[in-house]
């Protein structure tokens, strides 16, 4: 990440990201299969520990409530790691082909949220829906996470946007932002 913010993301290579984690390039590529990896390694972490929560909620939640508690399993994961958050999306922001690779990262998510979703026996369109919906309200709160200087939890700018969703779905019209 350092390389990534001193040099930028194109000009840093393979061989300087070895040399600076003290690893050869062919240990770095048993890791990762380029340097692009390096931002999305932890996808399937995310993935299977979304999936899990939303397992574990009790049968009888409605779908957007084990999206819930699906996104919510995530921003405790990332809450630590705010400043390296923040740092990723500087690098992310920063460049094009990255930018596309974290909207097809989150459209995985989205995926596997729904499939998770289909298996608790939640029907389409609704399973998609409810994964689509809550990925958005998700990204909203990433987004105010990794932007501002001193945010609120992340795992509380979810729930904030996921109540704007429900509010929204519910009532038809905008309510008032939260600060």
């Amino acid at each position: 990440m350092e390389l990534y913010a001193e040099r930028g993301f194109e000009q840093t290579t393979v061989a300087e990201i070895a040399r600076r984690a003290g690893l050869t390039e062919r240990t770095f590529f048993r890791h990762f299969a380029d340097k692009r990896e390096v931002l999305f390694a932890g996808t399937d972490s995310l993935r299977e520990l979304m999936v899990g929560a939303v397992a574990g909620v009790a049968d009888s939640a409605a779908p957007i409530e084990a999206v819930a508690a699906g996104l919510d399993a995530i921003g405790a994961f990332l809450q630590p790691g705010h400043d390296y958050s923040r740092r990723r999306q500087a690098v992310i922001a920063a460049n094009a082909e990255l930018r596309e690779r974290e909207l097809i990262k989150l459209a995985s998510l989205a995926g596997s949220l729904a499939v998770a979703l289909r298996g608790r026996g939640v029907a389409e369109p609704a399973a998609s829906l409810a994964a689509e919906a809550g990925l958005a309200a998700f990204r909203v709160a990433f987004e105010r996470w990794t932007s501002e200087d001193d945010p609120p939890m992340l795992p509380e700018l979810i729930g904030q946007s996921l109540d704007q969703l429900r509010a929204i779905a519910a009532a038809g019209r905008t309510p008032e932002p939260q600060r």
